[in-house]
């Protein structure tokens, strides 16, 4: 195994990170901001309301995307394998 192959499978690994965790990530994001914004024009600073529904988008967002988490995951543990393969 080369330098260069070390190096493609650092950057392959990082970019499936962030693509797999990116839908749950913008999720929690979206709706954290909503909240924030309602409890600040409704003048509610209550720092445990936000906490449900995040929890709940980010539930029905794995739900959604789960199918296809698992498929970019399976596919890039397959190309691993074939990486050990061809040494």
């Amino acid at each position: 195994m080369t330098e260069l192959d070390v190096v493609t499978l650092l950057r392959e690994s990082l970019f499936v990170t962030l693509k797999v965790s990116s839908p749950i990530l913008i999720t929690a994001l979206v709706v954290g901001l909503v909240i924030g914004i309602l409890q600040t024009t409704t003048s509610i600073q209550e720092p445990t309301i936000a906490f449900v529904p995040k929890l709940v988008a980010i539930f029905v967002v794995i739900v959604i995307f789960a199918s296809w988490i698992v498929r970019v995951m399976t596919d890039y543990t397959r190309n691993i394998f074939y990486m050990i393969e061809k040494i």
